[in-house]
């Protein structure tokens, strides 16, 4: 049960970190971004809407997922909740986040970062290919 136990106190830094992710993600988003959509292949778009995301190749984010009345939608709430304690709980329990397995991990040679990242490889292809699709 030691496992969810954790120094909040100690930690508050870690708070700090987030919150300042959001902030700058959100002053990124509203104020230094110049155009409103990413250039992607389209091949990619058509498959996208296919799919049912009818703004791919429009907006820079996929209205379908980010909007706030994606919110309101039963399912979008039952996926980004579900898919934020998978990740809070992987990263939890793999030691780390991807970037840092990757990049430190890696760097110095460490046998449970590779393992880790062959992982995050497998479980990301095997969402895109296979549980995406499902879902949508």
């Amino acid at each position: 049960m030691g496992f969810f136990k954790f120094d909040w106190k100690t930690q508050r830094w870690n708070l700090i970190v987030a919150l300042g992710a959001i902030i700058g993600g959100y002053i990124g988003a509203n104020y230094l971004s110049n155009d409103i959509a990413v250039a992607i292949n389209p091949e990619t778009i058509d498959d996208l809407k296919t799919l049912g995301f009818t703004s791919a190749g429009s907006t820079y984010l996929p209205s379908e997922l980010f909007d706030l009345s994606a919110l309101t939608n039963v399912k979008s709430l039952i996926l980004l909740s579900m898919g934020g304690l998978l990740v809070g709980f992987g990263a939890r329990y793999a030691g780390g986040c991807t970037s840092g397995h990757a990049i430190s991990g890696l760097s110095n040679l460490q046998l449970p970062s590779l393992i880790a990242v062959i992982g995050f490889f497998i479980g990301g292809l095997t969402m895109v290919h296979l549980i995406f699709p499902l879902l949508f």
